[in-house]
């Protein structure tokens, strides 16, 4: 299954069969609307909200959701429920009830992504919920409950973050956090953009606001954190970040980030060692597109789409933009797999790939690249919708937009397949909700109730998944008589969203596995050797 370097990218696709996802929103339980508290002023953060975050909270083995939501103008406060943060506990077959009360996560002010992971290894899953003036720390208590552990945490709210993810940058098995800022904004000098006349008004582009630097909490392992944004470099590169992936692009076995900047050129903070970032996008190839633009970045995800061992990036942007996808090349072949020296360049085979056409009149949002159909190939999906909820009015395109999947050929080239009704989607998160080996997702709308798609793809193919507690950085190889398969373990993924930290393969036909080896971030190495398949495997470090 690796695709070679010198590979042509310009087959067509094969046709997606079957593969198709079942809208389940109606009959799931879930009653939230995401709130953005629209105004005719056009305030900026009303079309930024919300993300969603996958957590097993209750670690029954079912994958929850929680929602984050915005707050009442001005005050940015939630006046009443409707405008709660909602968590949602999976009954199992697609139900969800609300538990958000008992829980203590309503939230506060005018919420905008989440993120989870266990940070303080007590084996339940805490959330952190990034917001405009307000972030949240969650710390989950294991009886059904959480505290706010933000003071006591020495977690800082910032002007203005629209994610976050959790990372262990400094491999020394503690789960970090990194916090995706924006601009700086003031509701009374919000400028007005639109119809010079007056006729209509839209959301402000962002080069009307100033940008933000991101922040960097190192986890001390006793509870608390250590801004160590200016120690590591991260602080020094201001940007205008939506949002965060995570991957090991150098495999030099220190995890980097990728920032999806909004309108200016996107970050690759390369991880150098020593609690030090060197920031890389535009000499790495992913600070601008192929025509030398900085994109409306939205979403990111950070993962080997072509089975050669090396970590893509995928990202959603506007329409007229392209959802660009940059492939992992190496600049020096000769140089050893694992060599701290060799360097990577990425290559944009948007337009090659067949995804620039695809997505070129698309505006997305939320985003994943997993293997939806379970043939051996990851695939792309992107939650559709523009930032303006009144495009119509001066254009012929549309505001709400249906969400799109590209099909992965195997063959470099990718096939598109529209999912689900219009919308103004935002936030998407993925999981496998009712434990058949697919991957599912829900995607926040606002205005109304999320979509939840049940995955109905890839019937009769086989699968494997790995649960790695405590493991969020490990990398995963797999080999089957088809070649070799490499994922890792994260949640941070796509738009101001978290997903499920299982890592999850597809096998197409394959019933075995001939080899499975984890890599942890302390560089211990798991070896397991002619596996069953169709099944959840649990491992831990050695």
């Amino acid at each position: 299954m690796r695709l070679a370097i010198g590979a042509v990218l310009f087959l067509a696709g094969r046709s997606p069969a079957a593969q198709t996802f079942e809208d389940l929103s109606d009959r799931s339980g879930i009653g939230f609307v995401l709130e953005n508290a629209a105004t005719p002023e056009k305030h900026l953060i009303e079309t930024m909200t919300g993300g969603v975050a996958v957590l097993d909270y209750d670690n029954d083995g079912r994958p929850d959701l929680y929602f984050v939501n915005g707050a009442r103008q001005p005050r940015l406060e939630k006046t009443d429920p409707r405008y709660w943060n909602r968590l949602y506990r999976n009954k199992s077959n697609f139900i969800f009830e609300d538990v958000t009360e008992k829980a203590g996560v309503r939230g506060e002010g005018f919420g905008m992504g989440a993120a989870a992971a266990d940070y303080d290894h007590d084996g339940f899953t805490d959330l952190f919920v990034a917001g405009v003036n307000r972030n949240i720390l969650y710390r989950n208590r294991g009886d059904g409950t959480f505290e706010d552990a933000t003071r006591r945490a020495r977690i800082r709210d910032s002007p203005w973050s629209v994610a976050a993810g959790w990372f262990d940058y400094d491999n020394d098995g503690r789960p970090d956090i990194f916090v995706v800022n924006y601009v700086r904004w003031d509701p009374a000098k919000e400028p007005f953009c639109g119809d010079p006349k007056g006729a209509y008004r839209t959301y402000c582009h962002p080069k009307f606001y100033q940008g933000l630097p991101n922040q960097l909490y190192r986890n001390n392992g006793d509870g608390t954190f250590t801004d160590v944004s200016a120690a590591s470099g991260i602080a020094a590169h201001t940007g205008k970040g939506m949002g965060v992936a995570f991957g090991d692009y150098d495999r030099d076995g220190r995890t980097d980030v990728f920032v999806a900047n909004d309108a200016v050129p996107n970050f690759l903070f390369r991880n150098e060692g020593g609690g030090r970032f060197r920031e890389v996008g535009i000499e790495a190839g992913v600070g601008y597109n192929d025509d030398g633009r900085a994109l409306s970045s939205m979403g990111a995800d950070f993962r080997d789409v072509d089975n050669d061992g090396f970590d893509d990036l995928f990202v959603t942007a506007l329409a007229h933009e392209t959802f660009p996808l940059f492939r992992n090349l190496p600049l020096f072949d000769n140089l050893p797999l694992f060599d701290p020296r060799g360097k990577r360049l990425f290559a944009d085979v948007t337009y090659p790939s067949r995804v620039g056409a695809a997505t070129l009149p698309w505006s997305g949002w939320g985003n994943g690249i997993f293997d939806f159909n379970n043939d051996g190939w990851k695939d792309l999906f992107a939650a559709g919708g523009d930032v303006q909820d009144n495009t119509e009015v001066y254009s012929s395109r549309k505001s709400r937009l249906p969400n799109l999947v590209l099909w992965n050929s195997g063959r470099g080239a990718f096939t598109s397949e529209v999912v689900g009704k219009p919308a103004l989607h935002r936030g998407a998160a993925f999981a496998d909700f009712d434990g058949d080996g697919r991957i599912d997702v829900v995607a926040s709308r606002i205005g109304e109730r999320p979509a939840v798609l049940r995955n109905r793809s890839g019937e009769g193919n086989h699968w494997l998944a790995l649960r790695l507690p405590g493991g969020l950085g490990a990398r995963v190889r797999l080999v089957t008589a088809a070649g070799e398969q490499w994922n890792h373990a994260t949640t941070s993924v796509g738009y101001a969203s978290s997903s499920d930290s299982v890592v999850h393969f597809g096998l197409g036909k394959h019933d075995r596995v001939r080899q499975m080896e984890v890599r942890w971030p302390s560089g211990r190495i798991t070896r397991l050797d002619d596996l069953a398949v169709d099944r959840y495997l649990e491992l831990r470090e050695p």
